[in-house]
């Protein structure tokens, strides 16, 4: 996958836009980046990571293993505060929960999204798979396509794909010259840009930062997020991921998006469902 040198974990500007600040016990100070937008609102996938890591401070164990989020308001760049509470703390699982508020000019406080969480230790897990899932077949990553290779290839105005390393199958870009397959269907490689590894807080963006498959379904437009769930399976190996999204119905103006994640091992690493608003336009 043609990217920049690996960054190392920590200093990498996933790493420096999804951290948070401790204000007091439960209370996180938090800045949204610009830089993780789509059509001026903050990409979901990017929030959850950010929530993500406030329970991850607040919770006994390291890794998020199931994590649910309902999008209330579109969230904009600037500050942010994230309150989180302990659910519930257990041996091996703790259970927690999250609210992430904005303020409007008149100091009303508005909340953005709310969380409910699963953390556990991944590396305790055992290595045992029984699936009949397979990885999604796609082309060499010279052969597939990405913002730079044609007119409009991931639409819109969006400041993330910048920091994205975005590689789609050809098969599932039809929308993208007018010749959507309407299958619902979007497959591709996927890293961020400034070559920093996955790990499980970048899955929880990996699962919502391809175009929604409502592009392929033949609509246009911003997708939002209504719900979304994410089940992050096991640490991924080092390299690029592969990302396939497919909706099977859409039904009074809402689809559902259900993603699968594998790593360079050919581990299925992470899962995801979202209800989405379908476009209006």
């Amino acid at each position: 996958m043609a990217q920049a040198a690996r960054a190392t974990i920590g200093n990498s500007e996933f790493d420096r836009d999804t951290a948070v600040t401790l204000r007091e016990e439960g209370v996180f100070d938090a800045e949204l980046s610009t830089g993780w937008t789509i059509l001026g609102a903050v990409n979901g996938g990017y929030l959850l990571a950010m929530i993500g890591r406030a329970l991850g401070d607040a919770l006994p164990h390291p890794d998020p293993f199931s994590v649910s989020a309902h999008y209330l308001t579109a969230s904009v760049p600037g500050p942010a505060v994230i309150r989180t509470e302990v659910v519930r703390a257990g041996r091996t699982l703790a259970t927690g929960q999250a609210s992430l508020v904005q303020y409007e000019a008149d100091g009303t406080e508005v909340e953005r999204l709310r969380v409910l969480a699963t953390f556990g230790d991944l590396a305790t897990l055992s290595d045992e798979v029984r699936t009949t899932a397979v990885p999604p077949r796609l082309p060499p990553v010279e052969r597939c396509l990405g913002p730079a290779d044609g007119p409009a290839a991931i639409p819109g105005d969006s400041a993330i794909t910048e920091r994205l390393d975005i590689r789609l199958d050809p098969a599932t870009v039809g929308w993208a010259v007018g010749v959507p397959s309407g299958k619902g269907e979007v497959r591709g490689w996927f890293g961020l840009a400034d070559g920093r590894d996955a790990d499980p807080y970048s899955l929880l963006l990996t699962v919502d930062a391809l175009p929604p498959t409502s592009f392929d379904l033949g609509l246009k437009g911003w997708t939002p997020t209504v719900e979304l769930t994410a089940h992050v399976r096991c640490r991924p190996a080092p390299g690029p991921l592969r990302v396939s999204i497919t909706t099977r119905n859409l039904a009074g103006g809402y689809l559902e998006e259900d993603a699968d994640v594998w790593d360079s091992a050919d581990r299925l690493v992470a899962q995801s469902r979202q209800l989405a608003r379908a476009p209006r336009g």
